[in-house]
């Protein structure tokens, strides 16, 4: 069990935690969820002993292993599936020492516990995580050090899963995903078979893959039974009857106070004036739970409203070279008052089916027609890199409106959401969620007739989530979003477009429809072991393609020749003389670790066997 007792948490000089006190049951999914800034993040800082406590303690049980996300992208020449493999610390020292190991009673206690950790499956649960993850077999052989900084997170992310720690601590784990990998995610930590505790905005996940919500606010932290959604319904239920309970003390203490000052002169009165002071003195103020007001979120009007459709692409191709066309056959129209969400894996092209209806990308052939004097804003992540660091909301305001008052301009600033001295915050001290609303506001400056928004909600909390799906519904023109968070496609989304297999198409189905498709493409679920237990084999993707099935081969002949190699060297062990006279328990360990290297060669003997069918198929 996770005992925290009575902790203060103090970064910088200001207090985040309090005096706060919870227990975390074996095995429960928790999800942690304040606003930003609270100091959800230092308390994961805290349970791994990164930084002190000012007050009380952190209880772990001892043989916990904790396990978390790394700060920094892996990186280097090592393929994906090795470096996810060596995630699991214990196997892969057993293995190492395995290849060494001489002393035949130490080799006996390597491979039963080889057996035991079901270490020969883990190259199945490896890549059934990073498939779910997004990384193809192809990807998953090729080395890190290609990939982008974001896929390389995923990478981190996927090592962390696998090494199936005891206590995971995930801090906002969706951020590098797109919604197929949440989607997979979400129902991986539903299955997760130990403790979990994750930090994350996304209702969704809180309402899927959760059965309890750990909440801090005002430097406490309560523990919720239920998902997020039940959570919300306690929390207001108790915020009513605290506002209820404050209200009726406030008039208790104006009527005990007023009898003091209408009686404390009165000797006749003296005494039951000084014990309703006694009263008031004793009386613990209770405090009101105040909701925190989220600042709005606005796009402003377009001046005109034009006649759809304001896009329709014809047999449209489009991507960086006219010989490798990212996607073909785009057919598709955008009236006034679309909402649509792009859906499909990342790598399909959704960036690039953004980037054309933007304006920024030109079709290679085909025919797009746009209105005339159709204005579009474009919103995505990567653009915080192009902010000023050292300019301020105001600064960035300022240069779209120079012959404009400064109350005006000020005006603006605060119709963005950052009003008073907040606008004349530098960006480097914005927080992520301030620099996305600062974003919006720049993005949609000009009252677009339609807006794009890619990955809009990364760094806004929950509150903030919900305000931007207002503005959405709120705004008169077209959106198009691509983004990982459900509510915000469920809430705001009326059609649904898929962008796979190098084309566009629509989605009659809604996002439950979607989300059974993407799941039942990885419907077996090897990617957490439970400790001395088998996994089952996952099942062969369809339709692999040739050089998947040589990198299958050769990894299945050098898996047979390493435990063929094992084996060896057990029967070696097993061929002393008087072992079974002298050591009848390490005969016994023997004889068992040979029985699971023996299995462990079948399954690999099977893997090359259907390898090599499907690659002679493909060849003939």
């Amino acid at each position: 069990m996770l005992t925290i007792s009575d902790i203060s948490v103090r970064i910088a000089g200001r207090l985040l935690i309090e005096n706060s006190s919870v227990q975390i049951i074996p095995g429960a999914r928790v999800g942690f969820v304040g606003r930003n800034g609270v100091g959800k993040s230092t308390l994961f800082h805290a349970i791994r002993g990164d930084i002190p406590l000012e007050a009380g303690s952190i209880t772990i049980p001892p043989r916990w292993r904790i396990g978390s996300l790394a700060q920094e992208a892996p990186n280097g020449p090592e393929s994906l599936i090795e470096i996810v493999l060596k995630a699991d610390l214990e196997r892969d020292a057993l293995l190492r020492e395995a290849e060494t190991a001489q002393d035949p009673h130490r080799i006996a206690e390597i491979q039963t516990r080889l057996v035991d950790i079901d270490a020969h499956s883990a190259p199945a649960r490896a890549a059934a995580i990073l498939s779910g993850l997004g990384f193809s077999a192809a990807d998953q052989a090729r080395p890190c050090a290609e990939f982008s900084g974001g896929w390389r997170m995923r990478v981190a992310l996927a090592a962390t899963l696998f090494a199936a720690p005891d206590l995971l601590l995930l801090d906002e784990p969706t951020n590098y995903l797109d919604l197929e990998g949440t989607l997979w995610l979400e129902d991986h930590l539903a299955h997760y078979p130990r403790t979990v505790i994750v930090i994350s905005h996304d209702r969704d996940l809180l309402d899927t893959s959760v059965d309890q919500i750990l909440h801090l606010d005002h430097g406490r932290l309560t523990l919720y039974k239920g998902s997020y959604s039940s959570f919300e319904e306690q929390r207001d239920a108790r915020e009513m009857l605290d506002a209820k309970h404050a209200k009726r003390q406030a008039e208790e203490r104006k009527r005990l106070q007023a009898f003091v000052d209408r009686f404390k002169a009165k000797a006749s009165k003296a005494r039951q004036a000084q014990s309703r002071m006694k009263m008031l003195e004793r009386m613990k103020p209770v405090t009101a739970l105040v909701t925190q007001d989220v600042h709005e979120i606005s796009f402003p009007v377009p001046e005109r409203t034009l006649s759809p459709p304001i896009i329709a692409a014809d047999d449209v191709a489009v991507g960086y070279d006219p010989n490798r066309p990212v996607l073909n056959r785009v057919t598709l129209r955008i009236d006034t008052d679309d909402r649509i969400a792009l859906l499909g894996a990342n790598g399909n092209g959704k960036s690039t089916l953004v980037k054309l209806l933007a304006g920024r990308l030109a079709p290679f052939s085909g025919r797009i027609t746009r209105a005339e004097k159709l204005s579009v804003g474009y919103f995505a992540q990567h653009q915080v890199d192009e902010l000023n660091l050292d300019g301020s909301p105001y600064d960035h305001i300022r240069k779209l409106m120079l012959d404009m008052p400064e109350s005006k301009v000020r005006a603006r600033v605060g119709a963005i959401g950052f009003s008073g001295k907040a606008g004349d915050t530098l960006v480097r001290s914005l927080s992520g969620g301030e620099k996305a609303r600062l974003l919006l506001g720049l993005a949609t400056f000009a009252a677009p007739n339609m807006i794009i928004l890619d990955e809009p909600t990364n760094h806004l909390d929950i509150d903030s989530r919900a305000a931007l799906a207002e503005a959405i519904n709120d705004f008169p023109g077209a959106v198009l979003m691509v983004s990982h968070d459900r509510y915000l496609i469920e809430a705001c989304a009326e059609r649904l477009w898929v962008v796979a297999n190098h084309t566009v198409t629509s989605y009659d189905g809604d996002l439950d429809d979607y989300r059974r498709t993407v799941l039942s493409a990885n419907e077996t679920r090897p990617a957490s072991r439970e400790r001395g237990r088998e996994s089952p084999k996952p099942e062969r993707p369809k339709g692999e393609k040739r050089i998947p099935l040589k990198q299958r081969i050769a990894q299945a002949e050098a898996e047979i020749e390493r435990i063929t190699g094992i084996i060896a060297k057990i029967d070696a062990a097993l061929a002393l003389p008087d072992l079974f006279t002298r050591d009848p328990k390490q005969a016994a360990q023997l004889a068992k670790a040979r029985a699971g290297a023996e299995s462990a060669l079948q399954r690999a003997e099977e893997e090359w066997l259907d390898a090599s069918s499907l690659s002679d198929e493909a060849a003939g």
